[in-house]
């Protein structure tokens, strides 16, 4: 690695150059909306998406690794791993890093999931270039010390303890053990008190350096950017990192694999003083590569996605017995989860259960009406290109499509296969996927009589 203000001698040769690959994968009008992707020699990914008219730019870089990646000895490794890319490079201090984006008004941030890992910086689009070689840095140049991994221990010890304080948030971890036990997709993403303690400066290193090699990478910008000149800005970032080593090395594949959840009925209560009891019932989804999930998202928002779906009418509106009560998926790389999530007082989840349940059972069993379809269709098509308003939600999409699925989708082709989504192809998958018997978790003060009637709910 270069030194900080050192001079670059040792040039590629102009016949390494010449293998980059460039695309047009969605032609823009006027430009505006333009994604190309070049891939570098060494199998680095860089797609950008082009608004001239905006004066911001987003600026991120996936990795294909989450904490599905993870052994049991090693949960908690992916996440501890993103917070150490923020404390030290061979060119930066932490303060340096975090220092650099605040003097020009921007922000960073990063977000560990379990199948990802994303890095960002949002700013002015004439500090892109800026951006560009501060993330790059994190990303091919950290250090990984020890000082730094003892230190940010006690931050990450404080994020579990935060989040458990949270049952509204902690109940979806244990949803994710209820559907596939203790596996990697089932484990928390943070990983527990006892995995973070045990892991070390080393254990992590090594881990670095397997999952973020070029090929395991795409780089995502969208904003006022030229894609010509993030692509160079790119290249001579990880070439002086030295990251680009092998020019025959091709980008990893996006996850594939046929997993069957076979937990049906099962129900897992964690005792808590709360003053509400939190609740999620679910069963398997689909995985995020069916062709079925437009449908999938139609039944899902008419279930319980916004104040006039069938749980929010049925549990809040009409008996008042909930203040959040809604429905969400979750698409991995080959299963999917389904759930449903209320808070209510402890002396009303059998209710609130089980009016969540026979809604469930109705729809699987008579489908929903053609109104509430077409009342669902209009509510996705709008919430999909409301929540792509601002760059960083632009630089989300395309970088994740490229990880995920290997190819980019319009913005009008995503729009179109919502609206020719048809009411029997939701009521298909209504009966495929809400036709399976659920299973529960719940996380509350509930008595042992209360806890032994919650069996009945997913008999």
């Amino acid at each position: 690695m270069t030194s900080r203000g050192s001079k670059v001698t040792a040039r590629p040769s102009s016949e390494a150059r010449a293998v980059a690959r460039t695309q047009t994968l969605i032609k823009g009008t006027g430009g505006i909306g333009t994604v190309r992707k070049t891939t570098l020699p060494g199998g680095l990914r860089v797609v950008t998406e082009t608004l001239p008219s905006v004066r911001s730019a987003t600026f991120g870089i996936w990795a294909h690794v989450g904490s599905r990646d993870e052994t049991p000895s090693l949960n908690g490794a992916t996440h501890y791993l993103e917070h150490l890319l923020f404390k030290r490079t061979g060119r930066r201090s932490a303060l340096d890093i975090s220092a650099a984006i605040d003097a020009v008004g921007g922000e960073m941030n990063a977000f560990t999931a379990k199948e990802y890992t994303c890095y960002y910086a949002r700013v002015l689009d004439t500090d892109l270039p800026l951006a560009i070689d501060v993330v790059c840095d994190m990303l091919t140049g950290s250090l990984i010390v020890e000082e730094d991994v003892d230190v940010e221990r006690g931050a990450i010890l404080e994020e579990i303890a935060m989040t458990e304080d949270d049952p509204g948030d902690c109940v979806h971890d244990l949803f994710a053990h209820t559907m596939f036990g203790d596996n990697a997709l089932g484990r928390p993403v943070l990983g527990t008190v006892d995995t973070v303690n045990a892991l070390t400066a080393d254990r992590i290193r090594r881990f670095y350096k397997k999952h973020y090699d070029p090929t395991h990478l795409v780089v995502a910008c969208a904003g006022n950017v030229d894609h010509d000149k993030v692509v160079r800005q790119v290249r001579a970032a990880f070439e002086k990192a030295g990251a680009l080593k092998n020019p025959d090395a091709q980008p990893i594949a996006p996850r594939d694999g046929s997993r069957t959840i076979r937990t049906f009925g099962k129900v897992e209560l964690l005792g808590r003083k709360t003053e509400q009891a939190h609740v999620v019932l679910g069963m398997p989804g689909l995985a995020r590569t069916d062709d079925r999930r437009w449908a999938m998202g139609v039944l899902n928002t008419a279930l319980g996605g916004g104040m006039s779906s069938r749980l929010f009418q049925e549990v809040r509106e009409k008996r008042g017995l909930a203040y959040s009560v809604y429905s969400y998926t979750s698409g991995f790389a080959d299963c999917g989860l389904f759930g449903v999530y209320a808070g209510c007082r402890p002396g009303q989840v059998h209710d609130v259960l089980r009016i969540c349940r026979d809604e469930l059972d109705k729809v699987a069993t008579d489908g929903l009406t053609d109104d509430e379809i077409a009342r669902a269709i209009g509510q996705v098509r709008g919430s999909t290109v409301l929540g792509l308003e601002d760059t960083g939600a632009l630089m989300n999409r395309i970088g994740k499509s490229e990880l995920c699925w290997g190819e980019q989708m319009s913005v009008d082709d995503m729009l179109a296969k919502i609206a020719a989504v048809t009411p029997d192809e939701v009521r298909a998958v209504a009966r495929d996927i809400l036709g399976r018997r659920p299973s529960l978790s719940v996380i509350g003060p509930l008595k042992d009589k209360q806890a032994a009637r919650l069996h009945d709910v997913v008999a």
